[in-house]
């Protein structure tokens, strides 16, 4: 799956589909600080753009609809791909830049965005408490890299990390 789903992410972004998207979560801050080990691919797409992409998908992979998200998997795979549908990832789309991310250039949130997803999924108290615990190593990841990001980061926050 993971070759597949990266020459489709490509070819959807440079080829004739022409979806506008972007890489969010985890994989995001790794383009920007030094990387970990990451099975999960989240992106947010433009809205206008989503039901396509999930149409697109649904031709090649397993794909499920959930309330703020469409999870699309294959079997055999560990790889899972999260496009993030809530309306709070819409404006990441548009301020996007281009990064390397598994091994392709692609479209990936710019820095403040990427912090600020971090930010909404750390505070998010129906993330299981693991997945807020990532999210915070992820925020200490990006200060770390730019320290100028700490004063974007909430007090809340900034008193967890380490």
């Amino acid at each position: 799956m993971a070759e597949q789903l990266r020459f489709m992410l490509y070819s959807a972004w440079r080829g004739e589909y022409a979806i506008r998207y972007c890489v969010i979560g985890g994989q995001a801050v790794n383009a920007y600080a030094e990387p970990l080990v990451s099975l999960d691919l989240d992106l947010a797409v433009a809205v206008d753009q989503i039901e396509f992409v999930e149409e697109l998908f649904a031709r090649e992979f397993q794909v499920r609809r959930f309330s703020h998200s469409i999870k699309i998997s294959q079997e055999g795979s560990d790889l899972r791909v999260l496009i993030q549908t809530d309306p709070l990832y819409a404006g990441f789309v548009g301020r996007s830049v281009e990064r390397e991310i598994l091994g392709l250039i692609m479209p990936v949130a710019c820095l403040e965005d990427v912090l600020q997803g971090k930010v909404w999924a750390a505070l998010d108290s129906d993330r299981r408490a693991s997945k807020r615990q990532k999210d915070l190593a992820d925020i200490a990841r990006l200060v770390e890299a730019y320290p100028g990001l700490r004063e974007k980061v909430p007090d809340e926050i900034l008193s967890r990390l380490l």
